[in-house]
């Protein structure tokens, strides 16, 4: 069923086809990646084709960046400046939509944004154990500090993904595939894909990477529109924890993971010069896709 839709996809209104196949795949992902016992219903119907529309998806958000991407250096030194600049250089960055989130939406317009950012919230620290696997030690090793930031240190109310639920259901927001703009999901899509697809280890490296390089200048803005709006520090502590640790992640990312895995082989320059852009791409999407639905923004 799933690939007799793609089939036809170019016959029909492509939004409206994208929009139930990232719904089909992020409830397929959802049942995939959730611990069940060996006696429980079998639910895998429709499940391969849902992979191989997965990997026909990687294929089109690859091939979309690969001119960018084949631009990249692959030498250590200057690959990591080439990755850096996409801080301030790369798709999406310095949209309209955060200073406008800063500075005047309002509440319901805060409460729709939150809504769709959690639902389409693919969870990093789940992200980062899954990438993880099988890598080289200094990798590993700086992956495992990651990962042990956002498990809170240890401290179950430390949780980063705990303190995005608080806000949500401090906020009482409605959060469901349902409701979400299929770019929202594309994007949570694209990461579990990467992330579980091993000949996407490399690309799934560079989109972790580049979440940690990009986002505080996002998350700041976030924190500040939600301070205008009145939410008190402990709701919003998700946004402005973030706005700063991201900075020290990104510093440790670069040169414990990323360096020395170009310095082993130059060829992963590409594949994470293709994952960062893949994630930067999905996002710049995602945020054209708010702008227009909140049609506040041009």
């Amino acid at each position: 069923m799933v690939l007799a839709m793609i089939a036809v996809h170019q016959e029909c209104d492509y939004d409206a086809v994208a929009c139930e196949l990232h719904r089909r795949l992020a409830r397929g992902n959802a049942r995939r990646l959730t611990p069940r016992g060996p006696d429980a219903p079998c639910q895998r119907h429709g499940e391969q084709d849902l992979l191989a529309w997965q990997r026909r998806f990687l294929a089109e958000e690859r091939a979309h960046i690969a001119r960018q991407a084949a631009q990249a250096p692959t030498t250590t030194r200057e690959f990591l400046a080439w990755f850096s600049a996409l801080r301030e250089k790369g798709p999406g960055q310095g949209d309209p939509l955060f200073p406008w989130l800063a500075e005047h939406a309002t509440m319901m317009d805060m409460r729709w944004f939150l809504g769709q950012e959690a639902a389409g919230e693919a969870g990093f620290d789940d992200l980062v154990a899954l990438a993880q696997v099988k890598l080289p030690a200094r990798p590993k090793l700086e992956m495992a500090r990651n990962y042990w930031d956002e498990m809170g240190r240890g401290q179950q109310e430390g949780m980063h993904g705990g303190l995005l639920d608080h806000l949500v259901q401090h906020l009482d927001l409605p959060v469901a595939i349902e409701t979400t703009v299929w770019p929202a999901l594309a994007l949570g899509n694209l990461m579990v894909a990467l992330a579980t697809e091993r000949d996407h280890a490399y690309h799934a490296i560079g989109a972790l990477g580049v979440i940690e390089l990009t986002a505080p200048g996002r998350v700041v803005q976030v924190a500040a529109g939600l301070r205008r709006l009145g939410i008190a520090a402990r709701e919003r502590r998700y946004f402005d924890l973030h706005a700063v640790l991201d900075v020290k992640h990104s510093q440790a990312w670069n040169s414990e993971v990323i360096a020395p895995l170009v310095d082993q082989d130059p060829r992963i320059a590409t594949w994470i010069a293709e994952g960062a852009l893949m994630r930067l791409s999905a996002g710049a999407r995602c945020f054209a896709s708010y702008r227009s639905a909140l049609r506040q923004l041009p």
